[in-house]
């Protein structure tokens, strides 16, 4: 696996592959100061709740480390409660701004689309505050934040970066059963973005590939950066024996976790279904099986929080399932070093953070073969992939933990090993680079967009 920037240029039908990384002359300077914007979804947010999740926990690390390689970062969000302070310091160089844009509760993703007109507003007054040339650069995450963002940059003069996320092409072509599909007001959006954007910062090759092939991305502006994980948080730490005995778990089970948004997206329900249909094989298990589903429902999860209850109940599984609610990153360190396997059977992952992170605690991970797992998972070292979605094969490889314990501890350590190449700080310098190179190349294009 590359540990650099990955370029990206066309190379006829084959689509894309990657180039040298990325060089800059000494004369060009890393940006001081970024304006990052994160419309949907606030970094102070917990993830796990609402719609807050990896994408959280991304601009918050990125964030952090860029300040600490001295580019500071103001994080734009919308706010959700009234009386917040206008302005909350994350961390030294890190601020982030609440822009006031529609009802502070109860207003869906879906409806934020409407509301982008006035947070671009709110963006506009706290830039009109600042001396001109306060921001070098605009750096949006997921979609609506860069409708915003491409207005923001070109007003101010500066390179737009963007990191999509989550691509609504890619979503709506590996729908889970009862998920609702992206509208093409999203296709339309994304579609500008990528054609507005400096640079396109993407988690994977593969999802580089996906921007070039749905989107018509110039492979020159994508790069390829590895969102990071905590290596002072999560850390295998004192062990599973110990994380069980603080989380009141038995030390003998099998113990395969769910830890996300409880949405058709993640598919909680195929674990379920796996479980029920281990114990339906081998009904001994029963009393040494406990499958902790760790987080809250969200997005069109939300319309129905009590359907994994009732599908638990529907299959029998209700005694061995255990639903927790989200909780903070230090806890959720402690689960993923209780577990025996973290499960992961989601449709779609830009990358899914959580793998690497189980990982860095010394769990294996079992996942669906989709977006970034493979580049997360290294297949039968560091956990399983399985092809699809149907609960039997997810079963099997349950089946395989539970009849040769070794092989959470053989593979934890592989693990582990693994998570350690995924730092933050090595995502942020690749990611300053990315700006410097933005900043380099718009620097040079002025005299055209004025002439």
């Amino acid at each position: 696996m590359s540990q650099y920037v990955t370029r990206f240029r066309r190379t006829g039908a084959t689509g894309t592959t990657p180039a040298a990384r990325l060089r800059f002359p000494g004369i060009q300077r890393r940006p001081r100061r970024v304006a990052m914007l994160s419309v949907h979804t606030s970094p102070l947010h917990q993830p796990g709740t609402g719609d807050a999740g990896g994408m959280n926990v991304y601009i918050v690390e990125l964030a952090r480390r860029l300040a600490a390689i001295n580019v500071e970062v103001e994080i734009f969000t919308r706010a959700t409660a009234g009386g917040l302070p206008p302005v909350v310091e994350l961390a030294p160089g890190v601020l982030v701004r609440h822009v006031d844009a529609g009802p502070y509760e109860g207003l869906a993703k879906e409806d934020l689309p409407a509301q982008l007109c006035a947070f671009t507003h709110g963006v506009m007054q706290a830039w009109a505050g600042h001396r001109p040339g306060h921001y070098d650069l605009v750096h949006s995450h997921y979609w609506l934040s860069g409708q915003v963002g491409w207005l923001a940059a070109q007003r101010w003069g500066v390179p737009l970066v963007h990191a999509m996320h989550t691509m609504a092409k890619v979503k709506n072509a590996a729908l889970a059963v009862g998920d609702t599909p992206e509208p093409a007001a999203r296709v339309i959006g994304e579609t500008q973005i990528v054609r507005a954007s400096d640079r396109l910062i993407a988690n994977t090759a593969e999802e580089a590939d996906e921007l070039v092939r749905h989107y018509d991305a110039d492979p020159e502006k994508v790069a390829v950066v590895h969102p990071g994980v905590n290596l002072e948080r999560f850390t295998v730490g004192d062990g599973r024996a110990a994380a069980r005995a603080r989380l009141g778990l038995p030390q003998d089970a099998l113990i395969p976790l769910f830890a996300g948004r409880i949405q058709p997206l993640k598919a909680p329900d195929v674990l379920v279904k796996a479980v029920a249909a281990l114990l339906a094989e081998r009904p001994e298990l029963r009393s040494r099986i406990v499958v902790p589903v760790v987080g809250g429902p969200s997005g069109s999860g939300l319309a129905k929080p009590a359907a994994l209850h009732k599908l638990a109940a529907q299959l029998g599984v209700s005694d061995v399932v255990r639903f927790q609610p989200p909780v903070g990153q230090e806890q959720l360190a402690d689960w993923f070093r209780a577990a025996s396997v973290l499960v992961m059977p989601s449709y779609n992952e830009s990358f899914g953070l959580v793998a690497i992170e189980a990982q860095a605690t010394g769990t294996p991970v079992l996942a669906a073969s989709v977006g970034g797992l493979p580049v997360a998972v290294r297949n039968e070292e560091t956990g399983f992939l399985i092809d699809g979605h149907e609960p039997a094969r997810y079963a099997r490889v349950l089946r395989e933990f539970a009849d040769h314990p070794h092989l959470v501890d053989s593979m934890g350590a592989a693990a582990a090993r693994h998570a350690r190449s995924f730092g933050w700080d090595r995502s942020a310098a690749e990611t300053a680079d990315v700006y410097t190179a933005a900043v380099h190349e718009h620097r040079r294009h002025i005299p055209s967009h004025h002439g």
